[in-house]
């Protein structure tokens, strides 16, 4: 199956899909240390999302979580790439500081927990394999 968005910030990359369909606060939601999500609650708590190929609605709470994405990329911790519903101003400088490929305007119903995505980034062309 081929989805097509809009380019927030280019890169091609593969991996394993880490979706929820609850919104991610990087603030105070991951952990800059461990690449774990630490929110009480969330889908995905407990989870990694390093090396994932991130999956999620929109981001959520403080400014600061911009800064957390390049803790986590500096770090070694962060995800491979980010593919939203809408990219809010956080996570879209998050990721452009970080140069972490990210994708919007995405139908994430459509992708499915663990599958293997390619994204092309510079085109918004995202790709699930079976």
């Amino acid at each position: 199956m081929k989805l097509h968005g809009r380019k927030i910030y280019p890169g091609r990359v593969s991996g394993q899909a880490l979706v929820t369909t609850m919104g991610i606060s990087f603030y105070g939601g991951v952990d800059p240390d461990t690449g774990l999500v630490v929110e009480k609650g969330h889908q995905l708590e407990g989870q990694s999302i390093t090396g994932k190929i991130l999956v999620f609605p929109t981001g959520k709470g403080s400014t600061v979580g911009s800064y957390t994405l390049y803790r986590l990329k500096h770090n070694g911790l962060a995800p491979a790439a980010i593919l939203n519903t809408e990219c809010e101003t956080i996570t879209a400088v998050g990721c452009i500081i970080s140069e972490i490929p990210c994708v919007d305007q995405i139908d994430i119903q459509c992708v499915p927990p663990g599958a293997r995505i390619t994204l092309d980034a510079e085109i918004g062309l995202v790709e699930i394999c079976d």
